[in-house]
């Protein structure tokens, strides 16, 4: 006999080739910048910073130089989830909120800890959501905060679930109508979604080289700034704020390139952003 838990997971599983390498990229994935990062203080982001930098770590005794680099870009990755969060709405105890493409569970456990809420995490990678319950495990919040194998474009929740949900850096990954109509389904009439990600400016015409770059270093597909907007009017999410992030994150990013744990994708982000051809961008909306 099929459980209710293995009939939720049965539409959880990636649905289609292009999922199925996300998962395996995700599965595989060890970098140093994600975890290097999250060591400082357990909260593991797969993000990026927003903020100014302490340029005085790059003057620190060799011996500590590059400790003082990573607890910097891990202050301005927080930075951003708190941002993200900021923009979620009053939110307590009594309300369930979803981290759509949850990595290994940073965010989900700073809005845990902050708004006192339940969290549903999901993923399409069982590695991030492995990792990511025994971190909620060990802080002892593993019925407060639950991560699952799960595809955010058909979840199994049920129809008004939550009261917000997010993407933090995650819509690249997926059909944007597709993940709106679910996120619209989850959310009650007056629930918030938020998302923060890296898109092409429409105004600069067809992906630059960069963001070319940038694709095929994370086997994504960055969409244009104008299908976000266009796809969440088609599924009810109506934008209360958009906030163009871009000037905040390029000192996160040449910092970056200075530090030990540079990737060699540090120059395309830098060359888009300040080209004009990507932007950074806070989108919150309020689900009518």
């Amino acid at each position: 006999m099929t459980s209710v838990q293995d009939s939720l997971h049965d539409s959880a599983v990636p649905v289609s080739p292009y999922q199925r390498s996300v998962a395996d990229y995700w599965n595989a994935e060890r970098n140093p910048v994600n975890l290097r990062l999250g060591e400082v203080d357990g909260i593991y982001h797969h993000h990026y910073g927003i903020g100014e930098v302490d340029w005085s770590v790059l003057q620190s005794p060799p011996e500590i130089r590059e400790t003082q680099i990573i607890n910097e870009l891990h202050r301005l990755e927080s930075a951003q989830a708190d941002f993200l969060l900021d923009h979620l709405g009053p939110l307590g105890p009594a309300d369930r909120v979803m981290d759509a493409g949850c990595g290994r569970g940073g965010s989900s456990l700073v809005a845990a800890a902050r708004f006192g809420c339940e969290v549903d995490g999901v993923s399409i990678s069982q590695a991030q959501v492995d990792f990511a319950g025994e971190q909620a495990r060990l802080r002892g919040v593993g019925d407060q905060v639950r991560f699952q194998l799960r595809n955010m474009l058909d979840t199994g929740f049920p129809t008004g679930a939550f009261q917000a949900s997010w993407n933090n850096e995650s819509t690249m990954y997926v059909e944007l109508g597709l993940l709106f109509a679910e996120h619209s389904r989850l959310l009650r009439r007056g629930g918030r979604y938020v998302c923060i990600t890296g898109c092409y400016n429409d105004a600069y015409g067809l992906p630059s080289r960069a963001v070319s770059q940038i694709n095929a270093h994370y086997i994504c597909d960055i969409h244009p700034r104008s299908t976000y907007f266009r796809e969440m009017a088609a599924n009810r999410l109506v934008p209360v704020s958009v906030v163009d992030l871009t000037p905040a994150t390029i000192p996160y990013w040449r910092l970056r390139a200075q530090s030990s744990l540079a990737t060699g994708i540090e120059s395309a982000f830098l060359d888009a952003y300040t080209g004009g051809s990507f932007q950074y961008l806070l989108i919150a909306a309020d689900r009518v």
